[in-house]
């Protein structure tokens, strides 16, 4: 633990829990916006579409910008490298291998090659440069897979960070993401998207830059480790950061700008000071005894399910829009209503996922966790009780 994380108590993150719900939410819409329930060239259908297209890109790098911070929250010395792996892998792979043989037997093996099924088992997808197949959300869990087996190696690496130079190394890191996006575009400008995929900015878009932007997993580790720096900075009692009204307004100031700059910088760059703010004012809020109500039972219940709701979403919205008829629009009243069926099925599996699977496979197998000896010690997440590691799990847009 730092020096000064006596300045801040190092609790629940109630109020994190819940915003997970609301970026899900903003997800959802994002993806909801792509199916074209609305036809695209009216005027609803076109502003549906402006208003949501940088959600997704948005909220990914919340959420991975989230990991590192709770990961580092409720870091705790103890317990072994292969505890920390084996309680990461029964939190994720369930959930994924559940949604992954639903998504193929619905509707993608025939469209997914053999490689293209075993890389996405296996969480290496992400990795490609090309379509994965199978439950288009996992691409997300590439980039987690790396991060937990990098953060009990990198955890010791910030900590050696002097408190006073933390800021330093965040603005260093925001400065490397910034220039990402002209480097992006150093690489093969083809293969593009066709012309009609995806229904929106994807468009013609260059696939190895946007492959090495937004998924390509040592590239959103920045994110990550951002996360760590902006936790440690908090937890030293450094923050000098913005509270978190200012921290919302610059978030949605941020939201907005991404609606406007060039592609590339939406996929991550024009997002990661608003969302590290964000996170950290959240933080610092709670944990001096901020109530919000997004720490309320509700919100927090909603936020434990958002990881399933992450990866079930795309399933039952593709469900939804097949009864439809996928080259059917409908009337923006009836399209709401239609969005927000798939939105109460995809909340509803999300439920069934969390309880079936997720917490039963937690329960039996994930097993306490095995310390060892102070010199071979890494960082562990928090124990169940107290559950602040559950904040990392993150739900995030395809």
């Amino acid at each position: 633990m730092d020096g000064n994380a006596g300045l801040v108590r190092r609790g629940r993150l109630d109020t994190i829990t819940g915003m997970r719900f609301v970026a899900a939410l903003v997800v959802f819409l994002c993806h909801a916006a792509t199916f074209n329930f609305v036809a695209p060239d009216t005027g609803v259908g076109d502003a549906f579409h402006f208003a949501t297209e940088s959600a997704g890109t948005a909220g990914v790098t919340f959420f991975f910008i989230l990991s590192g911070f709770v990961l580092t929250w409720s870091a705790r010395p103890g317990e072994t490298y292969r505890g920390f792996l084996r309680r990461r892998m029964f939190k994720m792979y369930p959930n994924h291998l559940v949604t992954f043989a639903l998504a193929m037997a619905l509707f993608a093996a025939a469209s997914t090659p053999p490689v293209s099924a075993v890389l996405n088992v296996l969480l290496l997808h992400a990795w490609r440069p090309a379509p994965g197949g199978g439950n288009g959300p996992s691409w997300s869990l590439s980039c987690d897979l790396l991060f937990y087996l990098m953060f009990p190696l990198l955890l010791p690496l910030v900590k050696k960070i002097p408190v006073a130079r933390l800021w330093r190394w965040v603005g260093g890191v925001i400065a490397v993401i910034m220039v990402l996006p002209a480097v992006a575009q150093l690489l093969p400008s083809t293969p593009r998207f066709p012309d009609d995929f995806d229904g929106t900015m994807l468009e013609g878009v260059s696939m190895y830059p946007f492959w090495f932007l937004l998924t390509f997993p040592p590239v959103r580790l920045l994110d990550f480790v951002l996360g760590i720096l902006i936790a440690r900075i908090v937890l030293s009692g450094r923050w000098t950061g913005p509270g978190v009204a200012q921290a919302v307004a610059l978030t949605a100031v941020g939201y907005v700008v991404g609606l406007f700059v060039p592609f590339y910088y939406t996929l991550d760059a024009v997002s990661v000071i608003p969302m590290s703010l964000l996170i950290g004012a959240l933080a610092v809020a709670e944990s001096r005894g901020g109530a919000s109500w997004l720490g309320s039972p509700v919100f927090r219940r909603l936020g434990e399910v958002s990881f399933a709701f992450y990866l079930i979403h795309e399933i039952a919205l593709l469900f939804v829009r097949s009864l439809v008829g996928f080259d059917h629009h409908l009337p923006p009243f009836t399209a709401l209503l239609v969005i927000a069926a798939a939105f109460a099925l995809s909340l509803a599996l999300s439920f069934l996922l969390y309880h079936g699977v997720e917490t039963p496979v937690m329960r039996k197998w994930a097993g306490p966790r095995r310390t060892a000896p102070a010199a071979g010690a890494v960082p562990a997440p928090a124990s169940p009780g107290e559950r602040p590691d559950d904040v990392g799990e993150k739900a995030r847009p395809v």
